[in-house]
């Protein structure tokens, strides 16, 4: 699992950010958990997932905090985006199930955030350097937000794109295995037709010498 701490000290401000993203294969009927450590308790997590490839493109998911209490669960979705408080320290699973197929694998994109966002508060001092001090947090925040914004329509048409490319590609398999299929039925049938003209004339020649 890889993690990634970004600490931004600013004037007693101190944001500290574990993420993972990754890409998984399920087979069909197949149960996968990934899991993440919480230290703290009021730390938010965000989930997010998107089957990327795989017959209708869903998946069964299902989130435990560590007393194997089921927080979140889903069956048979495409994509979600989630945030979660995490109320109990310890380890979090978030699972995926592929078991509604029997046949295809599904390709599952998914990122795992475990965010901590302590506000300090910063030294008593005169009114206009505080009033300043706090617009600048409240710019922090609205910059962090717009770029999860940002980040998150990113992965939507990131989605979009790889369900297109495999919608087309099927297409083009059936397309392809249409037209081997029609061309062997063409050249049977010919044969078929050819067999029967060759039939009919021995016969009627025999007839004839007779």
């Amino acid at each position: 699992m890889v993690s990634i701490r970004t600490i931004l000290p600013l004037l007693g401000l101190a944001t500290t950010v574990y993420s993972t993203a990754l890409t998984t294969l399920l087979t069909p009927n197949e149960r996968l958990c990934f899991y993440a450590d919480v230290d703290k308790a009021g730390e938010k997590i965000g989930f997010y997932f998107a089957v990327q490839s795989g017959g209708s493109f869903d998946v069964d998911f299902e989130i435990k905090d560590p007393n194997d209490k089921v927080l979140l669960d889903g069956q048979r979705e495409r994509q979600g985006d989630y945030v979660l408080t995490a109320n109990t320290v310890g380890e979090y699973s978030f699972c995926f199930e592929n078991d509604m197929s029997t046949l295809t694998d599904k390709l599952v994109d998914f990122d795992i955030l475990i965010e901590s966002e302590p506000r300090r508060e910063a030294p008593a001092k005169p009114g206009q350097l505080q009033e300043q001090t706090d617009e600048l947090q409240e710019s922090i925040y609205r910059l962090n937000s717009l770029l999860m914004n940002i980040k998150r329509t990113q992965k939507y048409f990131h989605t979009r794109e790889n369900r297109g490319f495999s919608i087309v590609k099927s297409t083009q398999n059936r397309l392809f295995w249409y037209a081997v299929f029609e061309t062997l039925a063409v050249i049977t049938m010919a044969m078929l037709q050819v067999y029967a003209l060759q039939t009919f004339f021995t016969k009627t020649a025999r007839r004839y010498r007779v």
